[in-house]
């Protein structure tokens, strides 16, 4: 028996999507939707908080969700067959030529809203939607055009516009959908709502605008003449050129007034009316609703982190079933294997013509216990048969067969191998010969992903949907279905890996990351699996008292602040916050936010900074106290049955390569903090083990930046083993080294890390607390010291503009399209990610091969002590007695050797009872 996935075929990809409304079925009229881009856009930016939309990488996205969710809505409720969207562009218009105050008095645009209007583009581009700008005119011209097109075609046209302009356009194929409130409110005006508001009726509303003027065009009308005195005007007379033909017959001062100011009604006149009769880049045809390219939408919502709005497009576009055409992938029948004969012949029928074995894909199911997974099947799968192995009835003879094949070096395909790892292991089954695992070979290729699992990347990369019945990979939970439902969901799962396997296999060639794949992410792997089954041992009794500790400090902290104001207060609500803050204590302003000003946790340091309030003092107290306490309470939650924490570590989530921690996150543990310390302290050794051991490099992105530069000075202070922010401070400011002061030694540090990320002067001089033009000057001494640093740093991103992409010292690539954006920030933003990406992703492939390293040479030597996280750049392992003196020397000889720079890796080891005993 076949079964069939559902694939997304090249017509599917093309044509209208339900729900495309019943209007798109051949004789029925077609339904324009017109979108006034920038208007809208900024309709968005102010109706959504722009501090909560924004990405990684710091660029604002509430204009770009607010829209694309606005473009949703109306799709679903007007259902428009043809979309379309018209922006204006920052050249001069006409308009502006002719009168250069035109639009003059408009407030200068947020910094928030940079970059924006660029990122609408891009997804109206990956939804298929075209977009209009032409230079000289206005989006108000494009769609006018594009309106009257569309009626002289026979077409219903729906203008989406926050502009009053529009309403000239409206006749009886012609409506203005115009928001009152944000964007969620844009009732319909037709010409009855446009003379029920102003008097007149569409056609005549540009002479009344003429008259009356417009705020926001900076257009004045004629004084003392409003909406209805013009529009009396206009029905008396029969237009703008009859009242301007009888302008001795209106009396009174309001008539002394308009004939004084002619001139200007004429000016607002030829202004404020819209041409309608422009060539366009785009067809009427050209509009047609498609379907997304789901590809391009998937990747650019990952970058902007989209996930609701994801669905709502998915939705909303529902794929339709292709019919089956016969070219359809077919999942492959399988066999349930019960004894070790059957499993041999079925391995014996994996070869290929040339006799060599075919690449066998492996999915292993399995069940939670307690934390931790148990493999409870195997399925093998191959392109034309699958076999599924039940571990819980195998008997001695299968099971071991199974055993040695998969430990064998036939070529395997996983999805999460390392997950397969820690399932199979407590069964003492474990997996070698794996040429691919996919949610690792698909980040290296996309690294700026959101998701891996299978089911994204088969829908992304091979247009093919599947629906799992039961569990997507290793270490799920079992959700009770029956067994052969489970069974074919997992040789659907491995069909999918090896598919996807093949996709990608010139893929990783043209990046250059095969050997990146095959010699450090696969094997690392295996050794990141038997970390997270090791775990780590914690102390429940000093998790206990840390807890009391901080739920003390907080209820202390609370009554200070009470005290300090004289009244109890919500110390999580904003509002309340805002009130005590800024209108009890009358303390200066923060940074203005739509509901008030902001109470975020740097602008109340830098407000306590200022004033030194007590209230503010307690407050920050216990927000440190209580944000602590919640890490130690998720620490408590993720403590396993055998007393351990597992933390989980994801190569496949940080766009530079370097590893993530999860359930719990260790990464994000205080360093410095006395509660850091002793949250650290809570992590101890194992009864029977010696001492753990820690060993971390020194200033290793300095000295990678000092190896990618080849600055002659760096390299030698590396050399000679200087303090390279004293022998740095002493150049940049012209004193012997003994006489650099902490000071001189905090800024040169501050400055030597900002600058390979990319570091502004101005961002400097905030983060230093100093001038501009000091932190211009420090900047500039620098560069004049170390030109090598200087001339690399500009040399990385102009060749990353050619390249595409920037790639670390083991040619890991990170793709950045945004380098050659005309958008300001959108460029800079990318700019910054190619100065700090080499470095930062180099970091990570040299802790990774100092992992690789450390796991070989203690099983070479024998040694039971062994390795048990990996934070940042820092290694911890735990001794055992009598070994310590071997593993330091391997650690640090193993964490020297795992890059050949131009300047020597410092490691530095401590040992102690706790984590933070052993550090240093």
């Amino acid at each position: 028996m076949m079964t069939r996935l559902a694939p997304v075929s090249e017509s599917a990809k093309t044509a209208p999507k339900t729900p495309v409304p019943a209007a798109a079925v051949p004789g029925e009229t077609p339904r324009l939707l017109v979108i006034d881009g920038h208007s809208m856009a900024f309709r968005a930016f102010y109706a959504l908080p722009p501090e909560n939309f924004s990405t990684e990488a710091g660029q604002h996205t509430n204009a770009v969700h607010g829209f694309t969710s606005m473009l949703l809505t109306m799709i679903r409720q007007q259902k428009p067959t043809h979309v379309v969207v018209a922006f204006d562009l920052d050249t001069p218009t006409f308009r502006s030529l002719e009168y250069t105050e035109y639009k003059g008095g408009r407030n200068k645009t947020p910094e928030e809203f940079y970059g924006q209007i660029d990122l609408i583009i891009k997804v109206m581009a990956a939804m298929n939607i075209p977009t209009i700008s032409v230079d000289g005119f206005e989006a108000d011209d494009i769609i006018a055009t594009l309106s009257v097109q569309g009626e002289s075609a026979g077409w219903d046209v729906l203008v989406v516009s926050g502009d009053r302009d529009a309403f000239q356009l409206i006749t009886d194929k012609v409506l203005v959908l115009y928001p009152k409130k944000g964007i969620s409110d844009i009732p319909p005006m037709d010409a009855a709502a446009v003379e029920a508001k102003y008097l007149v009726p569409p056609n005549r509303y540009s002479d009344l605008a003429a008259l009356v003027g417009e705020t926001a065009d900076n257009l004045p009308g004629v004084p003392g003449v409003g909406p209805k005195t013009a529009a009396k005007w206009i029905n008396l007379y029969g237009g703008l050129e009859g009242v301007l033909a009888n302008l001795d017959a209106i009396g009174g001062k309001v008539g002394e007034s308009l004939r004084a100011h002619v001139d200007d009604v004429r000016r607002n006149r030829r202004l404020n009316h819209l041409l309608r009769d422009m060539e366009l880049p785009v067809a009427l045809e050209d509009t047609v609703l498609r379907s997304p390219d789901r590809e391009a939408v998937e990747e650019l919502f990952d970058a902007l982190q989209f996930n609701t709005l994801r669905k709502r497009l998915f939705d909303l576009f529902g794929e339709e079933e292709s019919a089956d055409d016969g070219e359809g992938h077919e999942v492959p029948a399988h066999r349930m294997v019960t004894d070790a004969a059957t499993l041999n012949a079925w391995l014996d029928a994996g070869t290929n013509v040339a006799g060599a074995p075919a690449p066998t894909a492996v999915d292993v199911l399995s069940e939670r216990v307690g934390l931790l997974p148990e493999a409870t099947a195997v399925a093998l799968v191959r392109a034309d048969s699958a076999a599924v192995v039940e571990l819980g009835t195998a008997d001695e003879a299968l099971d071991g067969e199974l055993s040695r094949w998969l430990t064998s070096d036939a070529p395997k395909v996983v999805h999460e191998y390392k997950e397969a790892l820690k399932a199979l292991a407590p069964r003492g089954l474990s997996l070698a010969g794996v040429v691919d695992d996919t949610s690792i070979s698909g980040y290296l290729i996309q690294p700026d992903r959101r998701s891996y699992d299978l089911p994204a990347l088969s829908q992304v990369h091979l247009k093919v949907t599947f629906a799992a019945a039961g569990q997507e990979s290793a270490g799920q939970l079992d959700l009770g279905l029956e067994a052969g439902a489970k069974f074919a969901d997992a040789v659907q799962h491995g069909y999918v890996a090896l598919l996807l396997s093949e996709h990608f296999a010139p893929m990783l060639a043209e990046r250059g990351a095969a050997t990146l794949l095959a010699e450090l992410e696969l094997p690392l792997a295996a050794v990141l699996a038997g970390m997270e089954l090791t775990g780590i041992d914690i102390s429940r009794e000093r998790l206990e008292t840390l807890m009391a500790d901080l739920t003390a400090t907080m209820d202390a902290s609370q009554a200070a602040a009470f005290a300090a104001i004289g009244h109890e207060v919500n110390l999580g609500s904003p509002k309340q916050l805002q009130q005590v803050l800024f209108e009890e204590l009358e303390l200066p302003k923060t940074k203005k936010i739509k509901t008030g000003y902001t109470t975020d946790a740097a602008s109340l340091k830098a407000l306590l900074e200022k004033t030194g309030h007590e209230f503010l003092a307690q407050l920050m107290a216990h927000r440190e106290a209580s944000k602590l306490r919640q890490m130690v309470e998720t620490l408590k939650k993720s403590v396993a049955d055998d007393g351990r924490i597992h933390t989980t570590y994801a190569q496949n989530v940080a766009a530079t390569g370097r590893l993530s921690s999860n359930n719990p996150n260790l990464q994000n543990i205080p360093i410095r903090s006395e509660e850091g310390r002793r949250v650290r302290d809570m992590f101890v050794v194992t009864e029977g083990y010696e001492c753990l051991l820690a060993a971390d490099y020194s200033q290793i992105e300095m000295r990678i930046m000092a190896h990618l530069s080849g600055d002659a000075g760096l390299i030698q202070a590396y050399a000679e083993g200087e303090d390279l922010h004293r022998y740095v401070g002493s150049h940049v400011f012209g004193v012997p080294p003994e006489e650099v002061t902490p000071a001189m030694r905090s800024k040169v540090k501050a400055m030597s890390y900002g600058l390979a990320y990319g570091l502004t002067s101005f961002g400097l001089s905030k983060q230093l607390e100093i001038s501009v033009d000091e932190a211009r000057t420090l900047v500039k001494d620098y560069f004049d010291r170390f030109g090598g640093v200087r001339d690399y740093l500009r040399g990385v991103v102009e060749q990353a503009r050619i390249d595409g992409y920037t790639s670390t010292i083991e040619g890991r690539r990170r793709y950045l399209p945004d380098l050659s954006s005309t958008d300001r920030q959108l460029r800079e933003l990318a700019e910054r990610v190619a100065l700090n990406s080499p470095i930062q992703g180099s970091a990570a492939d040299i802790i990774k091969h100092a992992m690789l390293g450390v796991a070989a040479e203690l099983q070479k030597q024998g040694l039971k002590s062994r390795m048990l996280l990996q934070v940042h750049d820092e290694l911890v392992l735990e001794v055992w007695p009598g070994e310590r003196d071997a593993v330091e020397a391997l650690v640090v000889a193993q964490m020297g050797a795992a890059a050949d720079l131009k300047v020597p890796l410092e490691v530095q080891v401590g040992v102690g009872s706790s984590w933070n005993d052993a550090g240093h």
